[in-house]
């Protein structure tokens, strides 16, 4: 379980963090002691569709791999405290300072978790390193998700704020004919677990490392939730009676298990319809994680099972 502070210091020495990517998903931050504000939650704008120039470019985020949907969850923990914003403290406002930082966070108790997350994170090459000289017993979770389907997912979202941008096809190729991939693309890139993971175990043991399963949220929240929940050294609060699956959406949505009311579900930009991708251009999208997955399952200690995933399908 992480240390518990009671008191928040400017160094941050005392503050318990925890960080959790998606798969490459998001990061979520948690940290414990007092905050001076509690800012009113309010939606991210998503980085637009880029082409990221190297892994540490602010060009790619990691998003679309769960994150929302644990830290709405996690939420309902009364241990826990999160900040319903993206900070993006760790690669676009760094410079601000730690007590701006604070400031973003909610009020908390003594005792209890803050939690943040901000998609980009995992694939900054700056973060692990800050975080780290902030406070080096923080604990990250790792939202991770077929990197195929979270590229298509990734590329959804952008197409929904900019229809005029090329198809998925004409993206995800160097060269169509030759079959080239092109790994510079920020959605392709992001997917490339093993890649950024390299860069965090640098300075995180595996040990305070979370690796959540994007697929297992949406199939099993419940017992993805008791992982999180141990990990983080927190009772185990949130259960089956807190979920009930959204057939039309095709995930599970939030209730409060004393509550009648109807189940909070994720806004409508979770659940988007993807549109439909040529079968040969995601077999060779297959084909190009399949060594890249490899290495993740081996970095972790864990099969996610993505191969097998795809010839069920």
């Amino acid at each position: 379980a992480p240390p518990r502070a009671s008191n928040g210091s400017r160094e941050g020495a005392a503050g318990t963090w925890l960080r959790t990517q998606l798969a490459p998903g998001e990061v979520i931050t948690a940290q414990s002691g007092a905050f001076e504000r509690d800012p009113q939650e309010s939606s991210t704008t998503d980085e637009e569709l880029s082409r990221a120039g190297s892994p540490g470019s602010r060009g790619g985020s990691v998003k679309k791999g769960g994150t929302r949907a644990l830290l709405e969850a996690i939420r309902a923990h009364p241990d826990v405290r999160a900040v319903g914003t993206e900070p993006h403290f760790f690669d676009r406002n760094y410079e601000k300072g730690l007590e701006w930082y604070r400031n973003v966070m909610p009020k908390t108790l003594d005792g209890q978790i803050t939690m943040e997350k901000t998609p980009s994170y995992f694939v900054t090459n700056e973060a692990p390193r800050r975080i780290h000289s902030m406070a080096k017993d923080t604990k990250l979770i790792v939202v991770v998700r077929n990197p195929v389907t979270r590229a298509i997912s990734d590329y959804t979202q952008t197409l929904s704020k900019k229809p005029e941008i090329p198809t998925f096809e004409v993206l995800a190729f160097k060269n169509r004919t030759l079959g080239l991939i092109d790994a510079s693309w920020s959605a392709i890139r992001i997917g490339i677990y093993a890649l950024h993971l390299e860069n965090w175990l640098q300075y995180f043991p595996l040990s305070q490392i979370l690796f959540v399963s994007g697929e297992r949220l949406i199939t099993d929240p419940a017992g993805e939730m008791a992982k999180v929940q141990d990990f983080l050294g927190l009772k185990r609060i949130v259960t089956e009676k807190h979920f009930y699956f959204n057939k039309t959406k095709g995930f599970p949505c939030l209730k409060k298990p004393e509550d009648s009311s109807a189940p909070r579900c994720l806004g409508k930009s979770k659940g988007r319809t993807h549109p439909k991708i040529d079968p040969d251009v995601i077999h060779r999208l297959r084909k190009f994680y399949k060594p890249f997955n490899v290495m993740f399952y081996q970095m972790t200690g864990q099969d996610f099972q993505w191969e097998q995933e795809e010839s069920d399908k």
